[in-house]
């Protein structure tokens, strides 16, 4: 059975309790029947948005929601594809591997995000691939 999900107004609670009335974490989490490591992310997630209870009051559910959650980019589209069709040219030659060509394939990235290698191997097979 999946946890309870943490509602808004418990939320702004732990935002006060913390940052307003500087309450430990043990005591917040006993107050509003929540685990301490509940209080511990919305704490972490406040603190890399740069909101403290002073600007949490002043916005709405909705606004506190946007500032801790901020929307993530696809990881596809950060991630440079495979080229399909070289790695199947390439596992035609004897001796090559599909690790072989994921560590050619992430040196030849030089830098930029690449796909583990699971994914890679994933990727590469022809019903997957857009070629």
């Amino acid at each position: 059975m999946p946890a309870e999900r943490v509602t808004m107004r418990q939320i702004k609670e732990v935002l006060r309790l913390k940052f307003d009335c500087g309450i430990s974490h043990r005591k917040i989490a006993r107050a509003l029947r929540i685990s301490v490591g509940v209080v511990s992310k919305y704490v972490t997630y406040a603190a890399a948005a740069n909101l403290d209870w002073a600007a949490a009051a002043g916005l709405d559910d909705a606004q506190i929601e946007a500032r801790l959650y901020p929307p993530a980019a696809p990881a596809s589209v950060l991630r440079v594809p495979p080229d399909c069709g070289w790695i199947h040219t390439e596992l035609r030659r004897k001796g090559v591997t599909l690790q072989l060509l994921w560590e050619e394939y992430v040196e030849a990235s030089a830098g930029a995000l690449t796909y583990r290698y699971t994914q890679f191997c994933y990727l590469s097979f022809p019903k997957t691939c857009n070629r």
